[in-house]
């Protein structure tokens, strides 16, 4: 019996937390025209004048506070996912799914690791972007590199895609069951945000889904968890540039709550896997000081789903259907 290989793909981290990594990393990830759409020539301009001079330099302070001794929280916690996965499919079917992890950005590459699975006689893939909420930004692109690693490939097996996954009944009840045991653990805050990252207005405009995944996945978990009007909020965070982004913003909103008498305050990511340079510090310590010094009173971050078992049950349930498909 052939593998079916399984290609885990995330977003990517440097190598590194230092302003020379950070700078190669930012460089290939912020020259994607799928991530910033500008003309290119008024972007190159942008991007190598100013972006690059200033910006490595910020990021590298901002990966010190969450580098850990395995690395990249992204990277850990991915391999994790994988490790994890692996061992799931292997305890429901011996033999069947062997589990690859690449990175849209940095190392390892999709290239590279397509070159593991060339060696390991599998007659087919599937390929699961770790966004649950599909973007052209995120899940568009790492699946468009995919497809032009493989046109490299003389006889490259049949593949299948999972592009989105933001309404599936399993990743639902995971994040559920997480932040039901956070308020268990921690208590109920007066509100609970559901923070996504934001894109640019345009992008939604031109027929990206990627608001009304966002919005489906909140009303979902609203529903779940049985939370009354003003009990959640939603907001787009990590704005970028001078374009109109997709709103409300998460720091606007985090500067007018505790003015509504919203003092405490639970906030969640629910578009992101696995912990990482935003979720930890933007949204756990950039974006804590700011209610707090707005008026909050408590502030907590539910983290990631990373790699427990009920995310990886989900994302095997995921596999499981698309092969049966």
């Amino acid at each position: 019996m052939k593998k079916t290989a399984v290609l885990l793909i995330n977003l990517g981290t440097p190598e590194a937390p230092t302003e020379e990594a950070v700078r190669e990393y930012l460089r290939e990830f912020l020259w994607d025209p799928r991530v910033v759409q500008i003309p290119r020539v008024v972007w190159w301009l942008i991007l190598n004048f100013f972006v690059l001079k200033k910006r490595p330099a910020q990021s590298a302070r901002a990966y010190q506070k969450v580098w850990t001794d395995e690395g990249s929280p992204l990277l850990v916690y991915s391999k994790r996912i994988q490790t994890s996965l692996q061992a799931l499919a292997e305890q429901n079917q011996p033999g069947q799914y062997q589990v690859f992890l690449a990175m849209r950005y940095g190392q390892p590459s999709i290239e590279s690791v397509l070159n593991q699975i060339k060696k390991a006689d599998v007659d087919k893939i599937i390929v699961l972007p770790l966004y649950p909420q599909f973007a052209t930004s995120s899940t568009g692109t790492a699946w468009h590199a995919f497809r032009q690693a493989c046109a490299k490939w003389s006889s490259a097996p049949s593949s299948k895609a999972i592009l989105d996954y933001h309404d599936n009944d399993a990743y639902i009840n995971a994040l559920a069951q997480s932040i039901e045991r956070h308020w268990k653990e921690h208590g109920k805050a007066e509100c609970l945000l559901f923070s996504f990252h934001g894109v640019p207005e345009r992008t939604i405009r031109q027929g990206d889904p990627y608001l009304d995944h966002c919005t489906k996945t909140t009303q979902l978990l609203v529903e779940k968890l049985g939370l009354k009007p003003l009990e959640w909020r939603m907001v787009f965070q990590s704005r970028f540039g001078k374009a109109k982004w997709i709103q409300p913003y998460c720091v606007e909103t985090l500067e007018t709550l505790p003015k509504e008498g919203v003092t405490s305050l639970d906030v969640i990511c629910p578009g992101f896997s696995v912990d990482c340079l935003e979720t930890l510090e933007e949204i756990a310590m950039q974006n804590r000081d700011i209610f707090l010094q707005a008026g909050g009173e408590r502030y907590r971050y539910i983290p990631a789903l990373n790699d427990n078992d009920a995310h990886i049950a989900a994302l095997l349930s995921l596999i499981e259907e698309t092969d049966l498909q």
